[in-house]
């Protein structure tokens, strides 16, 4: 019996849905790609981009609303849906999205590309020459790697990885043992690739493709010799890949992991992909086979994962149909000579990637391992890469006998494989690993490198809003914070003394923690704001984060505007807050920036009667990051930084009116339109930190 529903702690109408507001961000997305203003190769990405954040919504979210289905749940979103409601709406506004997605791409971006001389072949299409080529091609590179499978007694339904491609074949006829199916499943192997360059001898173009599919259709015969193909169709089905790993039962974490990567592709069913010309009685037959209903089926007109097209702009080499290059700058505190570690003694060094350079954090990972009078080093790692050469200083410091500490976060999501091995190298050359704490995810980013100097020990800090992670920090906006301030250098190894250890949690001087102080000092900040308001004195809060989620600091937000704070929210993804309602949010706006790169820094800002309180921090205002990880918000003291953090992280995107989106109170976003002078902030902080336009 499905168990009452508790009564909700806030009013439901002050909340707009998480997974709602989620689809909301894949249209701003999905908007990018339909500008006509965007260089075309990146309105191409765009459009993978939305695939791409459809598939983890799918494996994450939507798998976990029918997870409560299936059991019965009668538990109400904070706005009030039940799960059954809220699976309806989203599957009604992804069908939506979808059927954009593909109009854009078969109807504007297809045809624009040809006309650029960059061409997909169609089967139909193929002169005599590229079907002689794409047949040697399918019998040389494809055939002897495929696997096809009749569905028989002997041969049940396969069991289908998720997100992989598949065939689903329609025969006619009998084999070479008299059997008599009808249907046939045919796998696409993981290693051949799903995007092909034609050569150009046979088009006359330099950038020419063929998807494997449509090799596979043309050649789909080859495998059932005898038989009739009455029609081949592409599917794919995506699973939920949320793990589950009770870690107060485990006794080797890492172990335990390793178990569960292997059965994430072959989680419950959530979403069934399928070419459009696919039969109704197929159809049919997939949905019975992975337990869909008709609501959990996406029909598409043309090939089934778009991410597979992400590759093209890298392998297309027309720089005008990009956006412009930029070599991000050196910070000018760093220029001088010194050793990383005077300039850093000198004075607090803010960093803002990607327009300005990630190689200081490198460099100063690579002083530590080679400074003979550098004798720790302790480093938090969430997402890093396969191939970090971060990670490659690190256990080049540990071979060269210093204490080295690295705190590893296994269940960072999708980066699970990746974090195990670099554990393991780690451990081989005695670096001690840790792995956070059981039921948080270690998510703050902290480096601390311990050095001796003058008889006794220094500390240097860095401290950032994201990953330590080379690739991604040249396209996600973050700042880092290099600094031997020794009060924070003292909080930092505090945090890691906790995560290493054991004992009480010790009083910080600076840093707000998670699940301690974070949420609970921001929530305190925000009513102090509203005293000051309620005092006769002016009351001002920015916060620029990623999300906007927990319920009891977003009522806070309400009671401060209501008291006559002025408010302004930058979050680039979710947000549960309604701006702008009348006696509620007067006082409050909420805009998002979707531009080239992807906006990651989280910024508060509490004007605090004139003392200006402002803190970086790698967490969102959500319940997981307050509660359930371990995450650090770190004051920016210097008056000079604090001044940067305003100009460069902060005023640009309240002042954006090209890239900006403004939400209303009914979970609708607006795109602002220049009047006059035209602002988009990322272009902004190009031209000023790197002197690239990067249009």
């Amino acid at each position: 019996m499905p168990l009452p529903t508790p009564e909700p702690l806030f009013r439901r109408d002050h909340f707009i849905n998480r997974e709602l507001s989620l689809l909301q961000f894949q249209r701003r997305v999905l908007a990018q790609a339909a500008d006509p203003a965007m260089p075309l190769l990146e309105r191409l990405r765009f459009l993978c981009i939305v695939s791409s954040n459809l598939d983890e919504f799918f494996e994450v979210r939507v798998a976990g609303v029918k997870e409560q289905m299936r059991l019965g749940s009668l538990t109400m979103t904070t706005d009030g849906l039940t799960p059954t409601a809220l699976h309806a709406l989203t599957s009604r506004e992804v069908h939506s999205i979808i059927a954009e997605q593909y109009a854009l791409l078969n109807d504007t971006i297809l045809p624009a590309l040809a006309a650029e001389g960059i061409v997909f072949l169609r089967r139909s299409a193929w002169t005599d020459a590229q079907h002689l080529w794409a047949r040697d091609y399918f019998m040389r590179e494809v055939m002897p790697v495929l696997t096809p499978i009749g569905l028989d007694p002997a041969h049940p339904f396969p069991r289908v990885l998720n997100k992989s491609l598949n065939f689903a074949v329609e025969l006619e006829g009998r084999d070479a043992f008299g059997r008599d199916s009808g249907a046939a499943i045919v796998q696409a192997p993981r290693a051949l690739p799903r995007v092909i360059r034609v050569p150009k001898e046979l088009t006359g173009l330099d950038d020419a493709f063929v998807f494997l599919s449509s090799l596979l259709h043309a050649h789909v015969g080859e495998l059932f010799g005898g038989m009739n193909v009455v029609g081949c169709y592409q599917f794919r089905v995506t699973r939920n890949s949320d793990m589950f790993v009770d870690e107060e039962e485990v006794k080797d974490l890492r172990a335990t992991l390793k178990g569960e990567l292997q059965q994430r592709h072959f989680g419950d069913a959530v979403r069934l992909e399928l070419a459009d010309n696919c039969s109704e009685a197929m159809a049919g037959f997939l949905m019975k086979q992975f337990a869909l209903d008709r609501a959990d089926v996406y029909r598409v007109p043309g090939i089934v994962n778009l991410v597979r097209l992400n590759q093209v702009p890298d392998w297309v080499e027309r720089p005008d149909l990009k956006y412009r290059s930029f070599r991000p700058a050196q910070p000018k505190e760093l220029a001088k000579g010194d050793s990383i570690f005077a300039s850093v003694r000198k004075q607090d060094i803010l960093l803002h990637h990607p327009f300005q350079s990630f190689e200081p954090v490198i460099g100063l990972l690579k002083a530590a391992a080679d400074d003979p009078d550098v004798v720790a080093v302790k480093m938090t790692v969430y997402r890093t890469g396969t191939d970090s050469v971060l990670m490659e200083h690190l256990v080049r410091a540990a071979q060269k006998g210093k204490e080295v500490t690295v705190v590893v976060e296994l269940m960072a999501r999708f980066d699970e494989e990746a974090n195990i091995g670099w554990a393991a190298q780690l451990e081989e050359v005695g670096a001690h690993v840790v792995y956070g704490v059981v039921g948080y995810k270690t998510h703050a980013k902290m480096l601390l490198v311990v050095r001796r100097e003058n008889g006794g020990l220094r500390r240097y800090v860095h401290l950032g809003t994201g990953n330590y992670h080379p690739r991604t920090t040249r396209f996600y906006t973050d700042f880092g914070l290099l600094t031997a301030n020794e009060e924070i250098g003292a909080d930092v190894a505090e945090v890691f003394k906790q995560l290493t250890g054991l004992g009480q949690a010790g009083k910080l001087k600076h840093l707000w923690q998670a699940p301690f102080t974070l949420q609970p000092n921001v929530v305190a900040a925000i009513r102090e704001e509203a005293e000051i308001a309620r005092a006769g004195r002016k009351g001002r809060i920015i916060v620029k984060v990623n999300a906007l989620l927990e319920p009891e600091t977003i009522e806070a937000l309400y009671e401060a505007s209501q008291a006559g704070v002025e408010i302004d929210v930058i979050a680039r993804s979710v947000c549960a807050l309604k701006p702008g309602v009348p006696g509620l949010s007067d006082n409050i706006r909420v805009r998002s920036i979707v531009g080239r790169f992807l906006e990651h820094h989280r910024i508060f800002y509490f004007q605090a009667d004139g003392a200006d309180k402002l803190y970086l921090s790698s967490a969102d205002w959500m319940e997981r990051n307050f509660f359930k990880r371990i995450e650090v918000a770190f004051p920016i003291l210097d008056p000079k930084v604090k001044r940067r953090v305003m100009k460069e992280g902060l005023r640009p995107y309240l002042g954006d009116n090209c890239q900006a989106w403004e939400l209303d109170s009914d979970n609708h976003y607006r795109r602002k339109n220049p009047r006059s002078t035209r602002r988009a902030a990322q272009e902004i902080l190009l031209k000023e930190l790197t002197g690239s336009t990067g249009a």
